[in-house]
């Protein structure tokens, strides 16, 4: 199943994928990108697959491995939830419980479970899930480290066009970048990464492996993958499902067949394009539009701040005397409870007695 696209002998810098004496600036990490498919209505399967891909990446020496946007719980290709303006059914609203149902709620088993695998195999862990909060789902980007620390997540502030209907939307609250021993580790979900805004957010955290789950596996998406590796000076890492009409459940209600025979069990439905990309520009692995498989690099820390003369976002090149960015990173809750305690005459008497 296994898929390189570096071309040099990555045992030679086996030894050295981690950072040394804690210079990062001369270190090289292992990174595997993960292309493949959610096994649909199955979480347990899906995790036991995560599992088997992790383990194959890790013994391939990768100390970070980044799965696509909704791996478990799956992202939604073409699927309708029998939705059209003014117009609901029953059958649409009984995919909607069979797709919450595999969700995840966070923290919860799951990630427990993803917690264990990432400590099992020394790595760390990016991993696109939908979570569910109560009966809102969410399109969100799950952090671990090689430890088997649950370190956090992103939900995804902005779901594309009929994505909305389905997904609600992240805040300030769960936009992170993690300090870790690889370097500053941090996601934007799909087309997020087109917001110039959010882009910049993460720069000013000082990003530094730029995770990119996505679900966009067009040839255009290359270049916004190019474009952010040399704007941010940072490592990209770009992982998106590669999925066939027979890896997704039967179900009538689909509107893919625009673009292939829906009676064809070997018909692309999404044809990854999973990526690596140095902050030189230098595609170091990918993309892969042809199967499932490890999208796998050696990253050479040195090239951000090599990468960094020239062009530094969010330091010398920026002007804050004339642009800024605020970002708020308040959670924003629905409903706020606010109590407080009474103090009644006779309660007060009973205590001091």
């Amino acid at each position: 199943m296994a898929i390189s696209n570096n071309t040099k002998d990555m045992s030679s810098t086996l030894e050295n994928t981690i950072p040394v004496n804690g210079d990062s600036s001369s270190s090289i990490v292992r990174a595997s990108v993960v292309q493949a498919s959610t096994v649909y209505n199955d979480t347990p399967k899906t995790i036991e697959k995560a599992e088997k891909l992790i383990a194959e990446a890790a013994s391939g020496g990768s100390k970070l491995v980044v799965f696509p946007e909704a791996f478990i719980g799956g992202y939604p290709r073409g699927y309708r939830f029998g939705i059209a303006v003014g117009i609901h059914n029953e059958e649409g609203r009984d995919c909607f419980r069979k797709y919450h149902a595999s969700a995840i709620q966070v923290p919860g088993l799951e990630v427990e479970k993803l917690a264990d695998v990432a400590r099992k195999y020394n790595v760390y862990l990016v991993m696109g899930v939908i979570e569910k909060d109560g009966y809102t789902l969410y399109c969100t980007a799950l952090f671990f480290s090689s430890e088997g620390r649950f370190l956090g997540k992103h939900r995804k502030v902005m779901p594309t066009s009929f994505e909305r209907c389905i997904w609600g939307f992240g805040d300030g609250s769960t936009i992170p970048v993690y300090d870790t021993p690889l370097g500053k580790l941090g996601a934007a979900i799909c087309w997020e990464n087109r917001m110039p805004l959010f882009r910049t957010a993460l720069y000013g955290k000082g990003v530094e492996l730029y995770c990119a789950p996505t679900a966009d596996p067009s040839k255009e998406w290359q270049s916004s993958m190019l474009h952010i590796a040399l704007e941010g000076g940072c490592f990209v890492l770009s992982g998106c499902q590669f999925c066939m009409r027979k890896d997704f459940p039967d179900h009538a209600d689909y509107s893919f067949t625009d673009w292939y025979d829906d009676q064809e069990q070997n018909s692309i439905v999404s044809q990854g394009g999973s990526v690596i990309i140095s902050p030189l520009g230098k595609v170091l692995a990918g993309p892969n539009f042809d199967s499932e498989g490890l999208i796998t690099a050696d990253l050479d820390l040195g090239d951000i701040a090599r990468a960094k003369l020239y062009f530094d976002v969010v330091g010398h090149y920026s002007r804050p005397d004339i642009f800024n960015l605020t970002v708020n990173e308040h959670p924003k809750k629905p409903v706020t409870f606010m109590s407080k305690s009474v103090k009644t005459e006779d309660n007060s008497e009973s205590q001091e007695k």
